[in-house]
């Protein structure tokens, strides 16, 4: 999450627009790794955080009042509230689009654990009631955006992506759009449709009829990973298999184009954690560093290989720029490998030195220098 110090702040108007410009705090990382968003009780209308720097994480707190969460259950009856946010995704100059899910579980008390009740969860609402925000890191402002089709139940929904646009160069932006791309199954086989919310209408509409750029007949795209990017005024929405599908969400007739992973990074199996949740997105990843586009895999036994790849300007083919073995460097900070569970996982590619990657293993977090070959103690 880069926290630009240019960046516009947010209309509390109905339109969602980016009108005007606002102080920053002087003291703040230059960007940050936000854990999860909290609603708070304090009174109020802006987002609050609590920013650490990397690789610690940051978390992010949002008056409950906006949210208007249901009733609560009875904290002595059988449903339990469930109750969180996260992050979905950022644009590029650090706005932030936030998700908070509100929904049940059937959990009949069994016991006591501590000063409170201990539960056995038998049953789960999986389709909870979603509300959706963007918010300006650095005043706090947020706007919540308008339901999906005119509805909460949009937990499923596929991953969403924020897009800003300036219309002076270099300058901080003057609009934004968050925006959708899936399969169109009303339409033509293969072709795709794109939900969109551009600040500047205020409000949801679709566009179909875009024919899949995908260079593969019969293969589907999906979005195993981590939220949509976006780079060089478009979105990119990733499926860490294979490649990404980019479209600029501005545009009235937005243009589909493919960029495939680096040949020997393209797979036709997707291994899985557990049913329906893959776990390639725990050794792949896409992210934006130092301005360009890079692709980074660990690979999954020794010497657990930890490579990254830079995309050219004609965003044709890859470069690799690192290429390092995670065995010997940290043998030589006196880490031991475990369990299977241990082994490195990618973390964060660090938004501005394409050279620092963070990677987790097991509870821990540690920053990799690819370039010195050295790493940092773990931090809980």
């Amino acid at each position: 999450m880069p926290l630009r110090r240019s960046l516009l702040g947010l209309s509390a108007a109905v339109s969602g627009r980016l009108l005007r410009g606002l102080s920053t705090a002087a003291a703040r990382p230059p960007w940050a790794m936000i854990y999860h968003a909290v609603l708070d009780k304090t009174p109020g209308t802006r987002a609050s955080f609590k920013l650490r720097e990397p690789p610690c994480p940051s978390h992010v707190f949002v008056p409950d009042q906006l949210v208007d969460p249901g009733p609560r259950p009875d904290p002595d009856g059988e449903i339990m509230p469930l109750l969180g946010g996260g992050v979905s995704c950022t644009s590029g100059d650090g706005l932030l689009l936030f998700h908070f899910q509100d929904g049940r579980a059937t959990a009949p008390i069994v016991g006591k654990h501590g000063k409170g009740w201990a539960r056995q969860v038998i049953g789960l609402d999986m389709d909870p009631d979603t509300t959706r925000f963007v918010c300006n890191p650095i005043s706090g402002e947020l706007f919540r955006l308008p339901d999906i089709d005119g509805t909460k139940k949009t937990c499923f929904i596929k991953p969403l992506g924020l897009l800003t646009h300036s219309d002076r160069l270099d300058g901080p932006p003057d609009r934004y759009a968050v925006a959708q791309l899936v399969d169109d199954e009303e339409g033509m086989e293969g072709s795709f449709l794109m939900r969109r919310f551009l600040s500047q209408a205020g409000e949801w509409e679709k566009l179909v009829g875009f024919q899949s750029p995908l260079p593969l007949p019969g293969r589907r795209h999906k979005d195993y990973g981590h939220g949509v990017l976006a780079f060089a005024g478009r979105l990119w929405w990733v499926d860490e298999s294979w490649g990404a599908i980019t479209a600029d969400p501005f545009s009235d007739r937005p243009e589909l184009r493919f960029v495939g992973l680096p040949r020997g990074s393209v797979t036709e199996t997707v291994p899985e954690l557990a049913k329906g949740l893959p776990m390639i997105g725990r050794y792949r990843r896409m992210g934006v560093s130092d301005g360009r586009m890079r692709y980074v895999e660990v690979s999954q036994k020794e010497p657990f290989v930890l490579s990254s790849f830079a995309l050219e300007d004609d965003g044709c083919c890859w470069t690799l720029e690192h290429r390092v073995a995670l065995s010997r460097i940290l043998t030589d900070r006196c880490y031991p490998w475990q369990e299977e569970e241990d082994t490195p996982r990618i973390g964060v590619i660090d938004p501005l030195n394409a050279s620092i990657m963070y990677l987790t293993i097991g509870n821990h977090v540690i920053s990799i220098d690819m370039d010195k070959r050295w790493c940092s103690d773990p931090r809980f």
